[in-house]
């Protein structure tokens, strides 16, 4: 596969879930939220602090699609393993665990304001521990793409 034509691609695919995380965001998570504060009406003093928490939560990854559609870019120019990819990829790092560490501490909170149930924060760790993968993935991710930009660099200068 060409370089424009993965490029293309991954920007399809950046644009797909970015346009279904409005859906969930939007429209999923604040219908959801109403269902259950109708059905559920003692509850309803909940439903803004937990869809306003969950909407911060949705900030950080819409940036690290942001960074995704730039090392897009920057395959399709031809310069997949560059050192500005590696710091693209090193912020995705650091988003990932820094939306982790909110959500998690923030069902903790919610918690010990009696706005949440214990099971909502243990069903919470496994979108905790997704988040601390992709953390985790990028930060490998950007350690070889720089290795092999140095790699690139070396040889670009031999004859």
């Amino acid at each position: 596969m060409e370089q424009k034509t993965l490029s293309i691609w991954l920007k399809c695919v950046i644009a797909g879930v970015g346009f279904c995380g409005l859906a969930v965001y939007l429209l999923a998570l604040p219908a959801c939220g109403g269902m259950l504060r109708d059905a559920y009406p003692e509850f309803s003093n909940r439903y803004w602090p937990w869809l306003i928490f969950l909407w911060v939560t949705g900030i950080p990854c819409y940036g690290a699609l942001v960074l995704g559609w730039k090392i897009a870019g920057s395959i399709g120019r031809d310069r997949s393993f560059s050192e500005e990819n590696a710091r693209r990829l090193g912020w995705v790092s650091m988003l990932a665990a820094g939306d982790a560490a909110f959500f998690f501490a923030g069902n903790v909170l919610l918690l010990f304001l009696n706005m949440s149930h214990p099971g909502v924060l243990l069903a919470s760790l496994g979108v905790v521990f997704a988040g601390a993968a992709v953390s985790v993935t990028a930060a490998a991710l950007s350690h070889l793409v720089k290795k092999a930009a140095i790699l690139q660099e070396q040889s670009d200068w031999t004859i």
